[in-house]
Protein backbone atom coordinates (compact mmCIF):
# COMPACT_ATOMS: atom_id res chain seq x y z
CA UNK A 1 0.00 0.00 0.00
CA UNK A 2 1.45 3.24 -0.64
CA UNK A 3 0.78 6.45 0.85
CA UNK A 4 1.44 10.37 -0.17
CA UNK A 5 0.62 12.54 2.23
CA UNK A 6 0.41 16.16 0.97
CA UNK A 7 -0.08 18.25 3.74
CA UNK A 8 0.75 17.98 7.84
CA UNK A 9 2.17 19.59 10.72
CA UNK A 10 -0.36 22.56 11.00
CA UNK A 11 -0.11 23.05 7.48
CA UNK A 12 -3.18 24.11 5.26
CA UNK A 13 -5.29 22.42 2.98
CA UNK A 14 -8.33 24.27 1.36
CA UNK A 15 -7.69 26.95 3.50
CA UNK A 16 -8.21 24.93 6.78
CA UNK A 17 -5.96 24.78 8.87
CA UNK A 18 -4.65 21.36 10.80
CA UNK A 19 -5.77 19.81 7.44
CA UNK A 20 -3.62 16.65 5.70
CA UNK A 21 -4.70 14.39 2.68
CA UNK A 22 -3.46 10.68 2.45
CA UNK A 23 -3.61 8.50 -0.46
CA UNK A 24 -3.72 4.69 -0.57
CA UNK A 25 -3.16 2.67 -3.51
CA UNK A 26 -4.76 -0.94 -2.85
CA UNK A 27 -2.63 -3.96 -4.22
CA UNK A 28 -4.37 -5.50 -7.54
CA UNK A 29 -4.20 -9.31 -5.36
CA UNK A 30 -5.87 -7.70 -2.67
CA UNK A 31 -9.72 -7.42 -3.67
CA UNK A 32 -11.21 -4.31 -2.45
CA UNK A 33 -14.39 -6.09 -0.75
CA UNK A 34 -11.28 -8.05 1.43
CA UNK A 35 -10.43 -4.18 2.59
CA UNK A 36 -13.78 -2.57 2.41
CA UNK A 37 -16.11 -5.38 3.76
CA UNK A 38 -19.30 -6.54 2.25
CA UNK A 39 -21.39 -4.26 0.81
CA UNK A 40 -18.92 -1.74 2.46
CA UNK A 41 -19.49 -2.64 6.06
CA UNK A 42 -15.91 -2.28 7.00
CA UNK A 43 -15.49 1.18 5.66
CA UNK A 44 -18.79 2.17 7.48
CA UNK A 45 -17.05 1.43 10.49
CA UNK A 46 -14.02 3.70 9.68
CA UNK A 47 -15.92 6.40 8.46
CA UNK A 48 -18.08 6.31 11.81
CA UNK A 49 -15.05 6.19 13.84
CA UNK A 50 -13.27 9.18 12.18
CA UNK A 51 -16.02 11.98 11.90
CA UNK A 52 -13.51 14.51 11.54
CA UNK A 53 -12.15 12.81 8.33
CA UNK A 54 -13.71 12.41 4.51
CA UNK A 55 -12.81 9.14 3.07
CA UNK A 56 -13.38 8.60 -0.15
CA UNK A 57 -13.15 4.99 -2.29
CA UNK A 58 -12.79 4.84 -6.85
CA UNK A 59 -11.37 1.85 -7.66
CA UNK A 60 -8.32 0.32 -6.15
CA UNK A 61 -7.12 4.51 -4.41
CA UNK A 62 -8.44 4.86 -1.37
CA UNK A 63 -7.99 9.06 -0.34
CA UNK A 64 -8.97 10.33 3.34
CA UNK A 65 -8.97 14.13 3.75
CA UNK A 66 -9.19 15.97 6.97
CA UNK A 67 -8.19 16.56 10.39
CA UNK A 68 -4.22 15.74 10.53
CA UNK A 69 -4.55 13.39 13.87
CA UNK A 70 -7.91 11.87 12.09
CA UNK A 71 -5.99 11.32 8.90
CA UNK A 72 -2.87 9.92 10.14
CA UNK A 73 -4.57 7.42 12.46
CA UNK A 74 -6.60 6.47 9.05
CA UNK A 75 -3.07 5.77 7.92
CA UNK A 76 -1.91 3.66 10.13
CA UNK A 77 -4.93 1.85 10.34
CA UNK A 78 -4.71 0.81 6.35
CA UNK A 79 -1.60 -0.22 7.22
CA UNK A 80 -2.55 -2.96 9.24
CA UNK A 81 -5.18 -4.15 7.77
CA UNK A 82 -3.15 -4.90 5.04
CA UNK A 83 -0.32 -6.16 6.79
CA UNK A 84 -3.34 -8.54 8.72
CA UNK A 85 -5.10 -9.50 4.98
CA UNK A 86 -1.46 -10.64 3.67
CA UNK A 87 -1.63 -13.66 6.42
CA UNK A 88 -4.30 -14.51 4.93
CA UNK A 89 -6.60 -13.82 7.56
CA UNK A 90 -9.99 -12.06 7.07
CA UNK A 91 -11.03 -8.34 9.00
CA UNK A 92 -14.13 -8.72 10.66
CA UNK A 93 -16.05 -5.30 11.66
CA UNK A 94 -15.25 -6.16 15.49
CA UNK A 95 -11.45 -6.89 14.38
CA UNK A 96 -12.00 -3.38 12.90
CA UNK A 97 -13.03 -1.79 15.84
CA UNK A 98 -10.44 -3.02 17.90
CA UNK A 99 -7.66 -1.97 15.70
CA UNK A 100 -9.21 1.42 15.50
CA UNK A 101 -9.25 0.98 19.67
CA UNK A 102 -5.73 -0.06 20.48
CA UNK A 103 -4.46 2.52 17.63
CA UNK A 104 -5.93 5.81 19.77
CA UNK A 105 -4.71 4.01 22.77
CA UNK A 106 -0.96 3.88 21.45
CA UNK A 107 -1.51 8.07 20.19
CA UNK A 108 -2.83 8.96 23.12
CA UNK A 109 -0.28 7.43 25.69
CA UNK A 110 -2.61 5.00 27.29
CA UNK A 111 -1.42 1.75 25.60
CA UNK A 112 1.25 1.16 28.44
CA UNK A 113 4.20 0.47 26.85
CA UNK A 114 4.98 -2.73 25.08
CA UNK A 115 4.49 -1.51 21.22
CA UNK A 116 2.25 -3.79 20.23
CA UNK A 117 0.24 -3.30 17.05
CA UNK A 118 -3.22 -4.25 15.91
CA UNK A 119 -1.49 -5.99 13.31
CA UNK A 120 0.75 -8.55 15.93
CA UNK A 121 -2.25 -9.04 18.55
CA UNK A 122 -5.03 -9.97 15.58
CA UNK A 123 -2.68 -12.50 13.83
CA UNK A 124 -0.79 -14.09 17.01
CA UNK A 125 -2.30 -17.63 16.77
CA UNK A 126 -2.37 -19.83 19.38
CA UNK A 127 -4.09 -23.28 18.41
CA UNK A 128 -5.59 -24.17 15.34
CA UNK A 129 -8.57 -26.79 15.68
CA UNK A 130 -11.32 -28.46 13.39
CA UNK A 131 -11.22 -25.65 10.90
CA UNK A 132 -10.64 -22.47 12.95
CA UNK A 133 -8.08 -20.62 14.76
CA UNK A 134 -7.73 -18.91 18.42
CA UNK A 135 -5.98 -15.77 18.77
CA UNK A 136 -6.02 -12.82 20.86
CA UNK A 137 -8.58 -10.15 20.14
CA UNK A 138 -7.14 -7.46 22.22
CA UNK A 139 -3.95 -5.83 23.10
CA UNK A 140 -4.81 -7.30 27.28
CA UNK A 141 -5.33 -10.74 25.71
CA UNK A 142 -2.22 -10.73 23.84
CA UNK A 143 -0.58 -9.73 26.80
CA UNK A 144 -1.96 -12.00 28.91
CA UNK A 145 -1.17 -14.93 26.48
CA UNK A 146 2.87 -13.94 25.87
CA UNK A 147 2.29 -14.16 30.30
CA UNK A 148 1.29 -17.16 29.69
CA UNK A 149 4.35 -18.59 28.07
CA UNK A 150 6.89 -16.41 30.27
CA UNK A 151 5.79 -17.37 33.81
CA UNK A 152 4.99 -20.19 35.66
CA UNK A 153 2.35 -19.16 37.35
CA UNK A 154 0.26 -16.74 35.96
CA UNK A 155 -3.65 -14.73 37.17
CA UNK A 156 -5.95 -13.64 34.80
CA UNK A 157 -8.18 -11.44 36.52
CA UNK A 158 -11.59 -9.55 34.55
CA UNK A 159 -14.86 -9.81 34.00
CA UNK A 160 -17.19 -12.39 32.41
CA UNK A 161 -16.68 -12.49 28.41
CA UNK A 162 -12.77 -11.43 28.29
CA UNK A 163 -11.76 -14.78 27.71
CA UNK A 164 -9.75 -15.74 30.55
CA UNK A 165 -10.79 -19.28 30.69
CA UNK A 166 -10.93 -19.82 27.09
CA UNK A 167 -7.17 -18.34 25.94
CA UNK A 168 -5.79 -20.51 28.79
CA UNK A 169 -7.26 -23.28 28.18
CA UNK A 170 -6.36 -22.93 24.54
CA UNK A 171 -2.62 -22.47 25.69
CA UNK A 172 -2.78 -25.58 27.67
CA UNK A 173 -4.31 -27.80 24.55
CA UNK A 174 -0.98 -26.01 22.98
CA UNK A 175 1.32 -27.13 25.48
CA UNK A 176 -0.33 -30.69 25.74
CA UNK A 177 0.30 -31.14 21.85
CA UNK A 178 3.65 -29.43 21.70
CA UNK A 179 4.90 -31.57 24.20
CA UNK A 180 5.77 -29.00 27.06
CA UNK A 181 3.49 -30.98 29.46
CA UNK A 182 2.04 -34.41 29.50
CA UNK A 183 -1.28 -33.62 31.34
CA UNK A 184 -3.92 -30.58 31.92
CA UNK A 185 -5.52 -30.44 34.88
CA UNK A 186 -8.40 -28.11 35.45
CA UNK A 187 -10.05 -27.46 38.13
CA UNK A 188 -12.91 -25.46 39.67
CA UNK A 189 -14.04 -24.82 43.44
CA UNK A 190 -18.05 -25.73 43.75
CA UNK A 191 -19.19 -23.32 45.01
CA UNK A 192 -22.25 -21.53 43.28
CA UNK A 193 -24.82 -19.11 44.21
CA UNK A 194 -24.96 -20.57 47.88
CA UNK A 195 -25.69 -23.85 46.51
CA UNK A 196 -24.28 -26.84 48.55
CA UNK A 197 -23.37 -30.34 46.39
CA UNK A 198 -24.90 -32.29 49.65
CA UNK A 199 -28.58 -30.78 48.76
CA UNK A 200 -28.71 -31.91 45.01
CA UNK A 201 -30.06 -34.80 43.45
CA UNK A 202 -28.06 -37.41 41.95
CA UNK A 203 -24.80 -39.33 42.65
CA UNK A 204 -21.33 -37.34 43.18
CA UNK A 205 -20.27 -37.01 39.65
CA UNK A 206 -23.85 -35.24 38.77
CA UNK A 207 -23.25 -32.91 41.85
CA UNK A 208 -20.11 -32.13 40.50
CA UNK A 209 -20.64 -32.06 36.26
CA UNK A 210 -22.90 -28.87 36.23
CA UNK A 211 -20.07 -27.00 37.98
CA UNK A 212 -17.30 -28.20 35.56
CA UNK A 213 -19.33 -28.50 32.57
CA UNK A 214 -18.04 -24.95 31.20
CA UNK A 215 -14.80 -26.46 31.57
CA UNK A 216 -16.10 -29.50 28.94
CA UNK A 217 -17.77 -27.18 26.36
CA UNK A 218 -14.44 -25.01 26.34
CA UNK A 219 -12.32 -28.74 25.55
CA UNK A 220 -15.22 -29.88 22.78
CA UNK A 221 -13.93 -26.21 21.08
CA UNK A 222 -10.32 -27.12 20.86
CA UNK A 223 -10.12 -31.19 20.63
CA UNK A 224 -12.29 -33.56 18.76
CA UNK A 225 -14.61 -34.87 21.01
CA UNK A 226 -13.98 -38.36 20.02
CA UNK A 227 -10.60 -38.01 21.56
CA UNK A 228 -11.78 -36.74 24.77
CA UNK A 229 -13.25 -39.28 26.08
CA UNK A 230 -10.42 -41.33 25.44
CA UNK A 231 -7.98 -38.40 26.85
CA UNK A 232 -9.77 -38.06 30.57
CA UNK A 233 -9.66 -42.15 30.96
CA UNK A 234 -5.70 -42.24 30.34
CA UNK A 235 -5.73 -39.28 32.76
CA UNK A 236 -3.85 -37.18 30.27
CA UNK A 237 -6.79 -34.32 30.96
CA UNK A 238 -8.50 -34.39 34.01
CA UNK A 239 -11.60 -32.15 35.13
CA UNK A 240 -12.12 -32.04 38.63
CA UNK A 241 -13.70 -29.66 42.07
CA UNK A 242 -10.84 -28.13 43.67
CA UNK A 243 -11.20 -30.31 46.86
CA UNK A 244 -9.80 -33.25 44.60
CA UNK A 245 -6.33 -31.20 44.64
CA UNK A 246 -5.61 -31.48 48.38
CA UNK A 247 -2.43 -33.37 49.25
CA UNK A 248 -1.37 -34.20 45.50
CA UNK A 249 1.89 -32.58 44.00
CA UNK A 250 1.32 -32.45 40.33
CA UNK A 251 4.26 -32.30 38.05
CA UNK A 252 4.67 -32.13 34.40
CA UNK A 253 1.28 -30.37 33.80
CA UNK A 254 -0.45 -27.58 32.95
CA UNK A 255 -2.91 -26.98 35.25
CA UNK A 256 -5.92 -24.52 35.46
CA UNK A 257 -7.84 -22.87 38.43
CA UNK A 258 -10.96 -21.23 37.23
CA UNK A 259 -13.91 -19.31 39.01
CA UNK A 260 -11.10 -18.59 41.69
CA UNK A 261 -12.77 -15.97 43.36
CA UNK A 262 -14.78 -18.46 44.64
CA UNK A 263 -12.04 -19.76 46.50
CA UNK A 264 -11.33 -19.33 50.85
CA UNK A 265 -7.53 -17.91 51.29
CA UNK A 266 -6.57 -21.29 52.87
CA UNK A 267 -8.08 -23.02 49.31
CA UNK A 268 -6.06 -21.01 47.29
CA UNK A 269 -2.67 -21.59 49.62
CA UNK A 270 -3.08 -25.30 49.03
CA UNK A 271 -4.04 -25.16 45.14
CA UNK A 272 -0.62 -22.59 44.81
CA UNK A 273 1.51 -25.24 46.76
CA UNK A 274 0.21 -28.45 44.74
CA UNK A 275 2.93 -26.71 41.98
CA UNK A 276 5.00 -29.68 40.85
CA UNK A 277 8.22 -29.58 38.85
CA UNK A 278 8.03 -28.55 35.09
CA UNK A 279 4.08 -27.43 35.53
CA UNK A 280 2.77 -24.24 34.65
CA UNK A 281 -0.41 -22.83 36.30
CA UNK A 282 -3.19 -20.09 35.58
CA UNK A 283 -5.71 -19.15 37.41
CA UNK A 284 -8.48 -17.37 36.48
CA UNK A 285 -11.66 -15.61 38.04
CA UNK A 286 -13.32 -12.38 38.27
CA UNK A 287 -13.51 -10.69 41.77
CA UNK A 288 -16.97 -8.87 41.11
CA UNK A 289 -18.51 -11.97 40.90
CA UNK A 290 -17.78 -14.00 44.28
CA UNK A 291 -20.30 -16.28 45.09
CA UNK A 292 -19.00 -17.17 49.06
CA UNK A 293 -21.17 -17.46 51.90
CA UNK A 294 -21.34 -14.25 53.75
CA UNK A 295 -18.32 -12.82 55.71
CA UNK A 296 -15.74 -15.61 54.06
CA UNK A 297 -13.25 -13.52 52.32
CA UNK A 298 -12.12 -14.09 48.42
CA UNK A 299 -8.61 -16.08 48.09
CA UNK A 300 -8.11 -14.34 44.63
CA UNK A 301 -9.14 -11.07 46.00
CA UNK A 302 -6.26 -11.77 48.86
CA UNK A 303 -4.01 -13.30 46.43
CA UNK A 304 -2.34 -10.17 44.70
CA UNK A 305 -1.44 -8.57 48.24
CA UNK A 306 0.43 -11.58 49.56
CA UNK A 307 2.75 -12.83 45.80
CA UNK A 308 2.86 -9.15 44.33
CA UNK A 309 6.53 -8.77 43.62
CA UNK A 310 7.20 -12.51 43.70
CA UNK A 311 9.35 -13.70 40.90
CA UNK A 312 8.03 -16.14 38.15
CA UNK A 313 4.38 -15.13 39.05
CA UNK A 314 2.60 -12.35 37.15
CA UNK A 315 -1.07 -10.74 37.31
CA UNK A 316 -2.81 -9.83 34.43
CA UNK A 317 -5.86 -7.65 34.27
CA UNK A 318 -8.48 -7.83 31.81
CA UNK A 319 -11.22 -4.91 31.64
CA UNK A 320 -14.16 -4.06 29.95
CA UNK A 321 -12.76 -3.06 26.81
CA UNK A 322 -11.17 -6.66 26.36
CA UNK A 323 -15.37 -8.18 26.41
CA UNK A 324 -15.19 -10.82 23.59
CA UNK A 325 -18.75 -11.51 23.93
CA UNK A 326 -21.87 -9.23 22.76
CA UNK A 327 -21.37 -5.42 22.97
CA UNK A 328 -23.85 -5.14 25.27
CA UNK A 329 -22.28 -7.43 28.04
CA UNK A 330 -18.93 -4.64 28.36
CA UNK A 331 -21.39 -1.99 28.66
CA UNK A 332 -23.26 -3.69 31.25
CA UNK A 333 -20.01 -4.65 33.10
CA UNK A 334 -19.14 -0.75 32.58
CA UNK A 335 -22.57 -0.08 34.66
CA UNK A 336 -21.93 -2.49 37.17
CA UNK A 337 -18.53 -0.45 37.81
CA UNK A 338 -19.86 2.70 37.98
CA UNK A 339 -22.97 1.92 40.34
CA UNK A 340 -19.99 -0.03 42.83
CA UNK A 341 -18.60 3.31 42.78
CA UNK A 342 -20.76 5.19 43.06
CA UNK A 343 -22.43 3.03 46.16
CA UNK A 344 -18.88 3.11 47.80
CA UNK A 345 -18.60 6.92 47.42
CA UNK A 346 -22.29 7.52 49.21
CA UNK A 347 -21.06 5.04 51.92
CA UNK A 348 -18.29 7.09 52.23
CA UNK A 349 -20.11 9.85 52.81
CA UNK A 350 -22.52 9.06 55.09
CA UNK A 351 -19.62 7.48 57.59
CA UNK A 352 -17.66 10.93 57.16
CA UNK A 353 -21.36 12.73 57.84
CA UNK A 354 -21.28 10.40 61.25
CA UNK A 355 -18.25 10.99 62.27
CA UNK A 356 -18.64 14.75 61.84
CA UNK A 357 -21.84 14.30 63.29
CA UNK A 358 -20.44 12.47 66.84
CA UNK A 359 -17.67 14.82 66.71
CA UNK A 360 -15.11 13.00 66.07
Amino acid sequence: MTQTPTAHDGASLDGKPDQARAHFAVPAKHPMVSLLGSGDALLRVIEKSFPRADIHVRGNQVSAVGDAAEVALIQRLFDEMMLVLRTGQPMTEDAVERSIAMLRASDDGSADGGGETPAEVLTQNILSSRGRTIRPKTLNQKRYVDAIDKHTIVFGIGPAGTGKTYLAMAKAVQALQSKQVTRIILTRPAVEAGERLGFLPGTLYEKIDPYLRPLYDALHDMLDPDSIPKLMASGTIEVAPLAYMRGRTLNDAFIILDEAQNTNPEQMKMFLTRLGFDSKIVITGDVTQVDLPNGTKSGLRQVRDILDGVQDVHFSTLTSQDVVRHKLVGRIVDAYEQYDLRNESRDESRGEHRRGRNGK
